[in-house]
């Protein structure tokens, strides 16, 4: 059984979804842009007889309810704090962590943070690496470089249903098998007031997340821990190339390239499944 549950974590009300016996090894999922912890409804229940399984919806995402802009400061800093006073709300001391998207540079801030408590990596199309970076980022790029009004503007469209939808049907060979109900969801929580400039604040900052990339690969040559990449090798924006310069700093890596697009749970969730009860194992 799933339970949805909520947790103060300073001015945050932190939804989340958890599952599992908390005295088996604990697997901190962590979502991404423009999704919730919705996104990984049909992995749970694969794992949570060997995990204890936890799935945070970040500050400007899903039921998490958070101060407006101007009252907090939505960069990838402040979120990766806000999870970790998560960790500490729920007691978490050591977890293997699966990152996606957003959920990469806030799940490696963790990690860099606090190391002695990750225990593993799922990277899930969860980026470390600028040759991961596809042209696809080039308006977000031109953002980062001249943040102007007009390039702000500029990258609005990321936000409607239409490009919300082309993100989770991109690159899946039959469309007939991703859920509507996945991006209308992430759409409607998208739209809520004020929600918008949050978003273009987080697409401002991710800037931040491509400086601390020598940081994270330090970190995975230096702790080697388990590390886990499982990619849809027809993501737009986070190419196969950056499934594999994981093995750059970490020979031990196994990586897999899947036939799907950015949300490769939307189509293969059992084989993502399959990977991580294999690889991970030992840790239960």
């Amino acid at each position: 059984m799933t339970h949805h549950r909520s947790v103060t974590v300073g001015a945050h009300e932190v939804f989340y979804r958890e599952a599992g016996d908390r005295t088996n090894p604990t697997l901190l999922l962590l979502h991404g842009f423009p999704s919730s912890s919705h996104m990984f409804r049909d992995l749970i229940p694969l794992l949570a007889d060997r995990f204890h399984i936890v799935a945070p919806d970040l500050p400007g995402f899903g039921f998490t309810k958070s101060p407006p802009r101007g009252q907090f400061d939505y960069t990838f800093d402040a979120l990766a704090k806000v999870v970790e006073g998560f960790t500490d709300a729920l007691d978490l001391t050591r977890y293997a962590i699966y990152v996606f998207d957003y959920g990469a540079p806030t799940g490696y801030r963790l990690a860099l943070s606090r190391p002695e408590r990750v225990i593993g990596i799922i990277s899930q199309n969860g980026n470390a690496y600028e040759e991961g970076l596809s042209d696809g980022w080039n308006p977000i790029q031109a953002y980062w470089r001249d943040p102007t009004q007009a390039n702000r503007d500029a990258i609005r469209s990321l936000l409607t249903l239409e490009a919300t939808k082309w993100q989770y049907t991109h690159g899946v060979p039959d469309e007939s098998a991703v859920a509507p109900e996945s991006y209308v969801l992430d759409h409607a929580l998208l739209s809520r007031p004020g929600n918008d400039e949050i978003q273009l604040d987080l697409f401002l900052d991710y800037a931040s997340n491509v400086a601390l990339y020598p940081a994270f690969q330090a970190y995975f040559a230096k702790k080697r821990p388990p590390l886990l990449a499982v990619w849809g090798r027809n993501d737009p924006f986070f190419l196969p190339a950056g499934a594999d310069a994981y093995r750059r700093d970490n020979p031990n890596a196994e990586v897999h390239l899947l036939d799907t697009g950015h949300f490769a749970l939307e189509t293969h969730v059992a084989e993502i499944a399959g990977h991580i009860r294999r690889v991970f194992a030992p840790l239960s």
